[in-house]
């Protein structure tokens, strides 16, 4: 649930609904980058025997290597995770309007305004990461899965309800709306879109920081293989009420799109539970990163720089003051998404032009003994500075359009604006890899270092694999949430004044979800009692 988020209803929603089944493809990438990524990549973090992801650069490639890494992928986060931001806020806002007299009000739309939901989204993020932590992320991570499944679900069958005929929704769509490419995003992107999400799964520091924190290789593996199995099944399933929409609905604002379907079928309660899981999901992708980058700036700068002799309670004061910092930096980057070419662009281009040249020097160095700091510079820097030159120098630049014998080549570059993006900032940073790799020679200190580590460790990892005591809090703390969930449900229920069946019948689900998870945690208590005592 880490990717996912409401981006996933503005942005694939979006596209769904303006370009049909290319958003389903789309998403169907993950699903493959993370089954490569469980097979080749997961296991390996996990036997480090590391920390946090920043103590490996440190270890592969020192400080100048942890700067670079940290600088870069804090900038390209909190640019990643505003879009998020926004896109929640753009989902509230279609539904809420404003007396006039509201301060809160858009005196254009006439509904929230969409600064006040941004910057309400996010203090509440940030206050509840501050206190939670690690623990806050994942248990948003599980309640949501469960929230959101149910009603997309619910949402997706009552569409199909409202289709009269398939002939009369073909005609309502457009052309080539079920084809698996168009609008831009071809096969090379698709291809291009794998390379750069197995990147992001496998490198980036919100992933490592789960396939370091379980108990085992095996396990960081089976996190990841049941992380591509259900993007590669479900994508349908979660897109199918845009697509709908599309041809039974009215032409509405793609961003959306995907709110106004779910309006369209359900009755305030579970359209209200629905919202508050999107919220779950976004504010997991964001406490997501927060938590991880206030960590690295706490333990791997603060400590060893400012305070090395810091306490505990120290340095998690301190961790909350970065939380906040980097909150305030997430929640004005989420202002400027409008000004930056909206959600969509800006989500495609950031992933294609940044994520590789930053992530995949670091996944090769778990790899190759040959890779060291003067490569990832020479890579990443590289990479950056033509995708920039392109992208806001050419492309973006309105000025280059006098110049006529220029005039051609721009509008060529903007036609293909994303096999452009997928070209330098995918292609060109993985040969610039296989090339230093075949020239390398010598083995990088960064690899002996690394080393070290793993060998300090592997008896602990070992033993790790073989003993350890189930703790039942998480399970808890999922099936009380979702036992107030149902006990809200049978309350709005009681009082609606429509679509009570639909409620109860919801409810219901929440509570046999609830049993299960209890009978669960009851079995594996016994389990884990007959582990300790031999029996």
């Amino acid at each position: 649930m880490t990717m996912f988020s409401a981006s996933t209803f503005v942005v694939w929603g979006g596209i769904a609904y303006r370009l049909g089944f290319v958003a389903i493809m789309i998403n169907t990438c993950y699903g493959i980058a993370a089954l490569a990524v469980g097979f080749w990549v997961a296991g390996r973090w996990n036997r480090l025997g590391i920390s946090t992801p920043a103590e490996y650069i440190k270890l592969r490639y020192g400080k100048v290597g942890l700067h670079l890494f940290t600088w870069a992928m804090m900038i390209k986060r909190i640019m990643g995770v505003s879009v998020s931001l926004y896109a929640l806020a753009l989902l509230l806002v279609a539904l809420i309007p404003m007396d006039g007299g509201s301060f809160l009000r858009d005196p254009e739309t006439g509904t929230l305004s969409l600064t006040w939901a941004i910057v309400f989204f996010g203090a509440i993020v940030v206050l509840y990461t501050m206190q939670g932590g690690l623990w806050a992320v994942l248990m948003t991570d599980v309640l949501q899965f469960i929230v959101l499944t149910l009603v997309v679900l619910l949402v997706s069958v009552l569409m199909i309800f409202k289709v009269d005929s398939v002939s009369e929704y073909m005609a309502n769509v457009p052309e080539g709306f079920l084809s698996p490419v168009g609008g831009g995003y071809g096969w090379f992107f698709l291809m291009g879109w794998v390379l750069i999400n197995f990147f992001i799964t496998g490198a980036e520091w919100a992933f490592v920081q789960r396939f370091i924190a379980v108990r085992s290789p095996k396990d960081a593996r089976k996190s990841c293989y049941l992380f591509g199995a259900l993007y590669l099944t479900t994508p349908l399933f979660w897109l199918l009420p845009p697509l709908l929409y599309r041809g039974i609905g009215p032409e509405v604002n793609p961003g959306q799109a995907y709110i106004l379907a779910a309006q369209s079928v359900l009755p305030p309660g579970v359209l209200g539970l629905m919202f508050a899981a999107m919220f779950s999901a976004t504010a997991s992708m964001v406490s997501s990163q927060l938590n991880v980058f206030a960590g690295v700036m706490t333990n791997d700068f603060y400590r060893p720089i400012l305070n090395p002799r810091a306490t505990q309670s120290t340095l998690i004061r301190v961790g909350r003051v970065f939380t906040v910092i980097i909150g305030s930096l997430l929640i004005g980057s989420a202002l400027m998404v409008p000004y930056m070419g909206g959600a969509e662009k800006l989500i495609i281009a950031i992933n294609s032009l940044l994520v590789v040249p930053l992530y995949a020097p670091a996944m090769w160095g778990l790899f190759s003994k040959h890779i060291g700091i003067r490569h990832m510079l020479w890579v990443s820097l590289s990479s950056f500075s033509l995708g920039g030159l392109v992208k806001f120098g050419i492309i973006g630049n309105p000025w280059m359009m006098e110049f006529d014998n220029l005039v051609g080549t721009i509008e060529f570059l903007k036609a293909n604006s994303k096999n452009v993006e997928v070209s330098i900032g995918v292609v060109m940073p993985l040969v610039m890899l296989v090339v230093l790799e075949w020239r390398g020679r010598t083995q990088d200190p960064g690899w002996d270092e690394v080393e070290k580590q793993r060998l300090s460790v592997a008896q602990d990892i070992e033993e790790s694999n073989i003993s350890g005591v189930f703790d039942p809090m998480p399970a808890n703390i999922v099936m009380v949430s979702l036992l107030v969930c149902s006990a809200a449900m049978i309350f709005l229920a009681l009082i609606a004044d429509s679509g009570r069946g639909i409620i109860v019948v919801f409810a219901l689900a929440l509570l046999a979800i609830a049993g299960m998870i209890y009978a669960g945690v009851k079995r594996l208590i016994r389990k884990s009692l007959n582990a300790e005592s031999g029996g």
